[in-house]
């Protein structure tokens, strides 16, 4: 206010014919500007400092306004993307009407825009995975995503990889503008922003709040203190950390819907769709599938029954491992107390290029004889098989693939093979409905919790059949190891009553199922760093 009085003050002192071109100045400079933020989150979003934002929540919260505005007014190159093509016209009429005129703009062979001050707004989209290597080396200094919970994560990641430019007095950001998730695609939005979209999370972020990111070098992220250059044990330089924050948009902050009966329109939604669009509830929005294997609302009860430590005088019954064997995946192992699972462990595969590589952190980790369950179907895990095998641990070879002879718990499915019949398995014991209700307790992992509710189900002439996983990769854009660890850890082992009345015997040392003496706890030479 007092640079407003000193300003005014000013202005009064000098001739009328100087002040008349100020004002006249001034108002021409106001006649082109182009989009001035609604008051409140939406400017909020403008100025913020964050290098990635998300903005929304609610619909009708003013997101794809943003986006446009922030290309016209603050950013000399921006692309903008939506997951179709057919959606971009929406977004691309709006920036139109925005910049006043059809002038500098062409629709081939990509909707894009040039201003007469220079800007340069291009339109993309990625509807298939591999889409977005279109987008290869092509920078911007804004890279914007409209409704990007329908994009995978490895799109938007690769994309924004080239989020730059050479022009040092111009900024360069990123902008989510969103909806929650209303599919098991958009999933990974909630452990991207984890400190503001996770109610679990340890150390919960406020509404345009800064955090600052950083990505290791097997491609997962790490919340450090500030934006101090970050370098990572075994690296040879320092990496630059990124701020994220997350700016919630509501109907009612938008002035020029809040008047209208759009809010009437939202209240008629079904649930969780309501919940996504008028509440902008990320965590409970997605709607499952109709053919979902895991219904999402069964795994979060058994999350919500998981506590920091397994049951006490409860040995371990199983321990899993899928297996990455040098890829670009982790090594996953699951450990089973009865109907408890602690954290899973991950190791990066590019630390275990060889198949016996994982023998040792297996044999590490295995308590009280536990069941051991290899992945054998991909073709990796044959040789830790083997290595366990020679070093006197029995081990289960898991083939998903091959025939099975179960049948569903009312006798009435068969399935088409082993993967269906320990996924329908692991369905049924966390059905709350059973008797006595559900006892399976998972933790609290956002990643196992998109894992297990991702494949879906059809029923076939000779059974159940599970979504396959190269089909579910092609369609989430990742690996379901962290689910596949859980699901075979589940079907070796024993569980419930059984598992009790064996504790004694097993604190003596004599396998249960043959009354022999178990292997001792071997360690083949690998020390594990778990993943924080």
């Amino acid at each position: 206010m007092d640079d407003f009085q000193e300003i005014e003050k000013y202005l009064l002192s000098l001739p009328k014919e100087e002040q008349e071109a100020f004002i006249k100045e001034q108002q021409d400079k106001l006649n082109n500007v182009r989009f001035i933020p609604n008051p409140g989150p939406q400017t909020e979003a403008y100025f913020s400092k964050a290098d990635v934002l998300l903005y929304g929540g609610s619909a009708g919260g003013g997101k794809t306004a943003l986006i446009n505005g922030l290309a016209l007014s603050a950013h000399k190159k921006s692309h903008i993307f939506r997951r179709k093509y057919a959606d971009l016209s929406a977004i691309s009429d709006d920036l139109r009407k925005m910049y006043g005129s059809q002038k500098g703009f062409t629709k081939m062979p990509r909707p894009k825009m040039v201003t007469d001050d220079d800007r340069v707004i291009e339109f993309g989209a990625c509807q298939y995975l591999g889409d977005e290597q279109a987008w290869q080396g092509q920078a911007a200094d804004l890279k914007a995503f409209d409704e990007v919970t329908q994009f995978l994560e490895e799109q938007v990641r690769y994309i924004i990889t080239w989020n730059r430019t050479v022009d040092l007095d111009q900024r360069c950001r990123v902008i989510f503008a969103s909806n929650p998730p209303t599919s098991s695609d958009g999933d990974w939005i909630i452990p991207f922003f984890g400190p503001w979209l996770d109610p679990s999370h340890p150390n919960p972020a406020k509404s345009g709040e800064l955090r600052w990111f950083v990505t290791d070098p097997d491609g997962n992220d790490h919340e450090v203190p500030d934006a101090t250059p970050y370098q990572f044990p075994g690296t040879q330089s320092p990496v630059q950390p990124k701020s994220r924050t997350f700016i919630q948009a509501k109907l009612e902050d938008n002035p020029y819907l809040v008047r209208t009966d759009y809010a009437a329109t939202l209240d008629a939604l079904p649930e969780p769709l309501r919940s996504a669009m008028r509440d902008g509830n990320f965590m409970l929005s997605r709607k499952d599938d109709d053919w979902q294997v895991i219904p999402s609302d069964w795994v979060r009860q058994a999350q919500a029954r998981w506590k920091p430590e397994p049951p006490p005088n409860v040995p371990m019954s199983a321990i899993s491992a899928d297996l990455a064997q040098g890829g670009a995946d982790s090594n996953v192992m699951a450990m089973r107390y009865d109907y408890y699972f602690p954290h899973l462990i991950e190791i990066p595969g590019k630390k275990t290029p060889l198949g016996t590589d994982m023998a040792g952190p297996i044999a590490q980790y295995r308590r009280d004889a536990a069941d051991v369950v290899i992945d054998v179907g991909g073709g990796y895990g044959g040789s830790c098989y083997k290595s366990l095998k020679d070093n006197e641990i029995p081990v289960f070879g898991y083939n998903g693939a091959k025939k099975s002879a179960g049948r569903s718990r009312d006798g009435r499915l068969k399935f088409i093979n082993f993967r269906a019949q320990t996924y329908w398995q692991f369905r049924e014991a966390l059905d709350p409905s059973q008797p006595g209700g559900a006892k399976v307790a998972l933790p609290p992992d956002n990643e196992l919790f998109n894992d297990l509710t991702a494949p879906t189900y059809s029923i076939q002439s000779n059974g159940i059949k599970i979504e396959s996983k190269v089909d579910i990769k092609k369609r989430i854009g990742r690996s379901t190891d962290k689910g596949d660890a859980v699901i075979m850890a589940w079907c070796r082992g024993p569980k419930g009553t059984a598992h009790q009345n064996m504790y004694n015997s097993v604190e003596h040392g004599i396998e249960p199922a043959s009354g022999r003496r178990r292997a001792p706890q071997v360690n083949l030479g690998y020390t594990n760093r778990r993943r924080k």
